[in-house]
């Protein structure tokens, strides 16, 4: 069956860079593009006109979020109460457990894929949190999430994350690592076991790909062998490197060089290889040690930094800078990483703070954060068949709605989408050739239900936090609301 979608505006691809066609079209024959163009010569079976919109390849989220976002809690979290939100190490030696049930957390990746296919995204590498664990994913979880993602149609690459080590908040307020190699290792063997059976499954939807938990939680043993097992299974690795002050002073201390510096000895770095953050590397401005070339060192190995600018851009941070990275030769990925999952948001919010450090346009313009969320996240996953709409490339499309007035004036269709758009305004979603969504409705699923299911799931999550907190805090201590909750208003005259 060949499909026609027509609208004011295709990104396009000539082989080299997306491109800008108007009044334009795409044809696809089941899961694959035929032709992009202005006048397709053959019939059809179907047409579908966007109207006034903006026709692209849909986004691809290279750390996009799996599970109920708990970073709304965290991200107006003062500096001295950040501790609070670990756990404690009296919470960890007294046994922790599963917050949820195993109901419950087959259910989160439902809320959370539902929500990636409504801002557009179309190929996404999941992250879920730890905080709310007994230790890491289980293979149930993802063995859930892979369903619900075949069932949604969307492509995903999956794999249970995995950590021999925690962070624990000591009783005197200190931070340290607390270990059990065993669940690292068990947790290595349970991601392999996954990869092993279900990469390729579901019409080559569900791809599978290494999860170690950020690199100070990590062994030189559980490194080397999940290099070892991205090489034999042919599957990416995502880890969270160079993130933090915590870590990065950590991995210093007790290795004498960065965490960069430090993957790369070990021979983790390479072109399978994507590093979400990777801000806090030996010439970051807060760095108070550690020498060497970090970026020198990811270009040399064709390591891919996955940059999530919203979420470290809420903590107070920032790539220093995505145009000196970019200028360096490094692959720029982009992950949402946190809620909403808005890749509009987050070229925004990547592209001003990477001007503010640069003072200059070059290199930061929206254009270069849209090939990154496209182009440069299908070259880390070795895909040329993804993130462009081309002849002989996956039917993974999306329509962006032009008409709100919102939108305002119509300029540049990539400069007026991303200063006044956002995911909402995603109308059409097209992912191996099938509708995943349309007018913002995703056939066969009650998001109004999922909405409620997923508070309930949150308000539990969040109740977690006063077991762990190492002081014990009341709610309103710990969490705080921005005003002052009260019954009535007292007025005095």
């Amino acid at each position: 069956m060949k499909t026609k979608i027509k609208g004011r505006y295709v990104i396009g691809y000539d082989g080299y860079d997306h491109v800008i066609l108007e009044n334009a079209e795409v044809v696809y024959e089941n899961e694959t593009i035929l032709y992009v163009g202005n006048s397709y010569p053959e019939e059809v079976d179907e047409v579908m006109d966007a109207g006034n919109a903006v026709i692209s390849p849909g986004f691809i989220d290279l750390n996009a979020l799996g599970d109920i976002d708990h970073d709304i809690l965290h991200l107006e979290a003062s500096a001295n109460r950040q501790k609070n939100l670990l756990w404690s190490e009296q919470y960890v030696e007294n046994g922790h457990h599963e917050v949820m049930t195993e109901e419950e957390e087959a259910f989160k990746s439902l809320y959370a894929y539902s929500q990636l296919i409504l801002h557009g995204v179309t190929t996404a590498m999941p992250i879920t949190s730890a905080f709310y664990k007994k230790w890491a994913e289980t293979y149930e979880e993802l063995a859930f999430a892979a369903k619900h993602a075949a069932d949604l149609g969307l492509r995903i690459y999956l794999g249970p994350s995995y950590q021999s080590g925690v962070r624990v908040v000591q009783p005197d307020g200190n931070i340290k690592l607390y270990w059990d190699e065993e669940a690292g290792r068990e947790g290595l063997q349970r991601a392999v076991r996954f990869v092993e059976e279900f990469d390729g499954t579901h019409n080559g939807l569900i791809r599978g790909m290494l999860a170690p938990e950020r690199i100070e939680c990590q062994t030189e043993v559980s490194l080397t062998q999940t290099k070892y097992f991205s090489e034999k299974l042919g599957v990416p690795i995502k880890l969270h490197a160079a993130q933090g002050s915590f870590e990065y002073h950590t991995i210093v201390h007790t290795h004498g060089v960065t965490p960069i510096r430090y993957l790369y000895d070990l021979g983790f770095l390479g072109p399978k290889t994507g590093i979400p953050h990777a801000y806090f590397i030996s010439e970051y401005s807060e760095a108070r040690t550690g020498e060497g070339n970090d970026l020198a060192l990811l270009k040399e190995t064709n390591t891919t930094v996955i940059h999530c600018p919203l979420i470290i851009g809420r903590h107070g941070q920032a790539l220093e800078s995505f145009a000196k990275y970019k200028r360096g030769g490094i692959n720029l990925a982009l992950g949402t990483d946190t809620f909403p999952p808005d890749m509009f948001q987050n070229i925004r919010t990547g592209s001003i703070l990477s001007r503010l450090i640069d003072k200059e346009v070059d290199d930061s313009t929206y254009a270069d954060f849209y090939r990154s969320a496209t182009l440069g996240a299908a070259k880390f996953l070795g895909r040329d068949d993804l993130g462009r709409l081309a002849a002989g490339a996956k039917a993974d499309i999306i329509a962006i709605d032009l008409d709100g007035f919102h939108m305002g004036v119509l300029d540049d269709p990539i400069r007026t989408m991303v200063v006044s758009g956002s995911g909402r305004d995603v109308k059409l979603s097209i992912i191996n050739g099938r509708v995943v969504m349309n007018n913002r409705k995703i056939p066969n699923v009650d998001l109004d239900e999922i909405k409620s299911k997923g508070q309930k799931y949150f308000e539990k999550m969040r109740k977690g936090y006063m077991e762990r907190d190492y002081q014990q805090l009341p709610e309103n201590d710990l969490l705080p609301p921005s005003f002052k909750i009260v019954d009535t208003i007292h007025t005095e005259k």
